[in-house]
């Protein structure tokens, strides 16, 4: 039996395997709703976010919570060991599972996965193309490039999702640029100089090329927006477009968007925060609006929108905002989720962020098997 005929759905894997090659194949296409994941990220309070009268996010809590399960208490454990912050946070929505990383070797603050990730559990259970699952990720956030597929035994870059950033667009830029070989001679050495610093970005040195469809995607973006990275959108504006035209010109079924300009309150500005979260807000009704456009994504498409950590509320503090300790309200998020298949209502209820993975693997028929958490009572009908 070879490795992708083991890689089959956790689901009936013994009836399965018992199938012909063709029932097989027939039974991994994937039928079930799209699901665009919105890391509100780069940590945010609940009191800026989904407080009715001071959000700073109307969209949000005013249109998209009434549209689905809104809850307002998702709490991360305190578990000794387990960082309120923005990597790890991620990996405990991706994966379902607290603790679920190590840090790459000569790597700093890069962390990478140690447990499958929900583009890893979806592209083994169904015959998906790596251009269908997409991870949207920041430029300022390049420690997150390596959360597309994991360390574990029977997954890893065969499964992976693929990136849209500046830092891949880079990656394809400068190959394209070296090809050309119209290049003066001092351009020349800073285009090598450039490509040769933005692959030692990856330590493992894994960074696969893009696949045909993403590297088609890249060639047009390079077409509106030259090489100069002086037209294209900056920080989260960035990420909405790039998510906008993925839908469009990608249709991916699994979409992940890492926002994360709220983090900007580190330099010591409230408004940098306050005016993050207004701009991610503004990104999730573009988001929203092209899915409900879109024949593909229309009534076909669930929608999962939680921050990665939350945020101290000390007053006295003199940075507010802060999450790295340990604090009561840094470990406090919530989630809104809406979408086909998904129940109204309020959960008035503490959820662990754990339940994220398997209710997003519950709704898409796929069993996230090594996540600690369960999907939500009551998200899904």
């Amino acid at each position: 039996m070879d490795r992708r005929q083991f890689a089959l759905s956790t689901i009936g894997l013994a009836t399965a395997l018992a199938l012909p090659q063709t029932a097989r194949a027939r039974d991994r296409r994937y039928g079930g709703p799209n699901v665009i994941l919105v890391r509100f990220g780069g940590g945010v309070r609940r009191a800026e976010t989904i407080d009715e009268a001071a959000t700073w996010a109307p969209y949000l809590r005013h249109v998209l919570a009434p549209r689905g399960t809104f809850i307002p208490d998702l709490r991360i454990d305190r578990l000794e060991g387990v960082n309120t912050s923005h990597a790890e946070g991620t990996l405990n929505i991706l994966t379902g599972r607290y603790l679920a990383y190590r840090e790459l070797p000569g790597a700093g603050d890069q962390l990478e996965p140690t447990e499958p990730t929900l583009f890893e559990y979806l592209r083994r259970s169904f015959d998906i193309p790596s251009h269908q699952v997409l991870l949207v990720n920041g430029e300022d956030r390049p420690q997150e490039e390596f959360f597309t597929f994991g360390a574990g035994d029977h997954f890893g870059v065969d499964y992976r999702s693929e990136m849209l950033s500046l830092h891949r667009y880079k990656l394809y830029r400068t190959a394209m640029q070296l090809a050309e070989g119209r290049l003066a001679e001092d351009q020349l050495r800073a285009v090598q100089a450039e490509r040769a610093g933005l692959l030692t970005k990856d330590p493992r040195g894994a960074t696969p090329d893009p696949s045909p469809a993403v590297a088609a995607f890249w060639a047009r973006w390079r077409q509106d927006f030259g090489d100069t990275g002086l037209k294209n959108p900056r920080g989260d504006r960035l990420l909405t477009e790039l998510g906008v035209r993925a839908m469009a010109e990608l249709q991916p079924r699994f979409l992940m968007v890492n926002y994360q300009d709220p983090d900007y309150v580190h330099w010591g500005n409230p408004s940098h925060y306050t005016r993050a979260i207004a701009i991610i807000d503004e990104g999730l009704q573009r988001l929203v609006a092209a899915a409900d456009a879109d024949p593909f994504y229309r009534e076909n498409t669930i929608f999962v929108i939680t921050p990665d950590c939350g945020r101290d509320a000390n007053p006295l503090a003199e940075v507010p905002f802060q999450h790295h300790f340990n604090s009561r309200s840094a470990h406090e998020t919530w989630a809104v989720i809406f979408g086909p298949g998904i129940g109204r209502g309020i959960v008035d209820r503490p959820v662990d962020q754990s339940a994220i993975a398997p209710t997003i693997a519950a709704a898409m028929g796929f069993a996230a098997n090594r996540a600690e958490g369960s999907a939500i009572d009551g998200a899904l009908l």
